[in-house]
């Protein structure tokens, strides 16, 4: 299988009062072309920002410092704004907060018909094609209306003509999706494209998002905390941590973690099982960006954590089928 998309040793870093401070440290990872990538952690553990440096939306204050991020041979960090938009036509990203993506004063329709006609455009297609643009613009209501429906609207032509302001928070996650999805893109990246649905439109949007990477082997990158989805959509798992990759994996072996970081993960996710027992928690909280520890920054929480964790970060090991950054994993009590 061709590979898609490659991060290599890829360091992000923010201005804050004088101080240039590491967000995303030492980030490798690939995605073939076909494949599901699952990326999990706590909110403020530099998932969204991974998305947004392959985009190439990084916000002012942010700069990639070093590293590479490679698309089809062209990496990413050293081409310009020129070069940059002709890649972005075939990466679709569902944004975590859908609602302030949208452009509040077009209708929803309209935001996504207008998708398809900037595809045209890209594709150069004949005059003879572009001359009836009424009936263009009618084939093109016709598919976006089939694809709210199959998104789980019940009045698809409500919600064409509605503004983003009419529309609720799980609504909008849902015309955000079919916007990136509507001109099959090679690359989806879905920043927690389920999280603000109910569990029937979870399942219609997920069931469309997999559709298209059967159909036109669409790659997908999906950033969730619900590990479930994960393991169920995704083939291979990532688990990220105050801006460094900690472990990962096949999905399969998402529920038996080499991390000490993933397990209290896997163990405080909710299940029938737990249901009337008390969730594990996890003690203490994610570091802020300013503690730019030198360690293991899990130490500070972490039961099984030695000396040596809060000093050194720990060097990649391969156990079995995972990956693991860690002196102490949950397989074995002796240090590597």
């Amino acid at each position: 299988m061709a590979r898609l998309l490659e991060i290599k040793n890829l360091t992000a870093c923010i201005n804050k009062n004088g101080r240039t401070l590491k967000i995303l440290d030492n980030i490798n990872l690939s995605i073939d072309e076909g494949e599901i990538l699952g990326l999990a952690g706590e909110s403020g553990c530099g998932k969204s920002m991974t998305a947004l440096c392959i985009a190439g939306l990084l916000p002012d204050d942010v700069k990639i410092t070093e590293g590479h991020v490679i698309y089809k041979k062209h990496d990413l960090v050293n081409i310009n704004e020129k070069e940059f938009r002709a890649v972005r036509e075939e990466i679709g990203l569902i944004f975590q907060d859908s609602r302030q993506a949208l452009n509040p004063l077009i209708k929803a329709g309209r935001q996504i018909t207008e998708v398809l006609e900037l595809g045209r455009n890209k594709r150069k297609e004949n005059r003879e094609q572009k001359q009836d643009k009424r009936k263009q613009r009618e084939n093109d209501k016709i598919m976006v209306l089939e694809l709210l429906t199959a998104l789980g609207f019940n009045d698809p032509e409500q919600i064409f003509n509605a503004y983003p302001h009419q529309l609720s928070g799980g609504m909008c996650q849902r015309i955000m999706t079919a916007i990136a999805v509507i001109n099959n893109p090679k690359l989806l990246l879905g920043d927690e494209p389920s999280s603000s649905l109910d569990e029937e439109s979870q399942e219609k949007c997920l069931a469309i998002i997999k559709e298209i990477n059967n159909k036109y082997k669409t790659s997908l990158l999906i950033i969730s905390h619900d590990l479930s989805i994960i393991k169920e959509f995704c083939s291979r798992f990532i688990i990220m941590y105050a801006g460094r990759i900690v472990e990962e994996g096949c999905s399969s072996s998402l529920y038996s973690p080499l991390h000490p970081y993933t397990c209290t993960l896997v163990n405080a996710r909710p299940s029938r099982e737990k249901r009337g027992k008390k969730l594990e928690s996890i003690r203490g909280k994610v570091p802020s960006v300013y503690d730019q520890l030198t360690g293991c920054p899990f130490a500070p929480r972490c039961l099984k954590a030695k000396d040596i964790c809060r000093e050194i970060f720990p060097p990649l090991n391969a156990i079995g089928n995972g990956k693991v950054y860690c002196y102490y994993p949950n397989d074995s009590e002796r240090c590597i």
